[in-house]
């Protein structure tokens, strides 16, 4: 893959989890990585701290995607720290049960904004500075299979799976836009690895991935510039397993 060396990236929830993970790839290839944070500003500082440790560049930059104005500020607040930036990836989002019978207005208000209204906002400020870029929005693999316990997060999902195409058309040629559609990669929140060891049956090929894998294959995307408007599925072929939102 070619190295990224002199680029900037900004990478939302890059302090955590999966985030975490792309944001130390990013950074090994040679990117200067700016990593936002909700309210885990110690876990950003130490990441930071430590890729800096290993003579990269990385920057921190806390705003809640919740916020219209900070959303909307976070683009020019990451090019203050790091100058012009040539990749977006879109991973922070949140992820509440509920199913489509206890499914309130509020609940998908909410999901929308962070899921998918915030990574629409970012990506067009992003393509706004008028030069050449990657987009990498963070999916879901149940935008295929469906969702039913989560119901407000699916349909946000889901917006930001349309909204991926759409921009990847729009910003286009300069800016091509990308999704990774992850699957049983960590246990969800209070779960464990016991949890990925009684759903790994679920897929194909009956394990659970990594985030280094993900992390991998937004690294794919944005140094591979003949694809835009693609979602790579990491996710051991779950996806193809009883698809009815396809």
């Amino acid at each position: 893959m070619a190295s990224l060396d002199g680029q900037a990236a900004l990478v939302t929830g890059g302090s955590r989890r999966i985030g975490r993970v792309i944001c130390r790839v990013l950074a090994e290839r040679g990117a200067g990585v700016v990593i936002h944070y909700r309210s885990s500003f110690e876990e950003a500082e130490s990441l930071a701290g430590d890729i800096r440790s290993g003579g990269g560049r990385a920057w921190t930059v806390g705003a809640d995607l919740e916020d219209p104005v900070e959303t909307a500020e976070l683009v020019a607040r990451a090019t203050d720290l790091a100058g012009p930036l040539d990749i977006l990836v879109n991973n922070a989002s949140i992820f509440p049960p509920g199913t489509l019978q206890e499914l309130r207005l509020e609940d998908l208000v909410q999901n929308l904004h962070v899921n998918a209204w915030a990574p629409f906002v970012l990506s067009r400020a992003f393509a706004q500075q008028n030069r050449k870029g990657n987009i990498v929005n963070l999916l879901d693999n149940k935008v295929v299979v469906g969702d039913p316990e989560h119901a407000a997060y699916h349909l946000s999902k889901r917006t930001l799976f349309t909204l991926t195409r759409m921009m990847a058309m729009e910003f286009a040629p300069g800016v091509r836009v990308n999704a990774v559609a992850p699957g049983l990669i960590l246990p969800p929140p209070g779960e464990d690895e016991s949890y990925l060891r009684r759903v790994a049956s679920a897929n194909p090929l009956q394990r659970w991935g990594s985030p280094g894998q993900v992390a991998r294959a937004v690294l794919f995307l944005v140094t591979t510039d003949f694809v835009t408007g693609q979602v790579i599925y990491v996710d051991g072929g779950q996806h193809m397993k009883g698809a009815f939102y396809a």
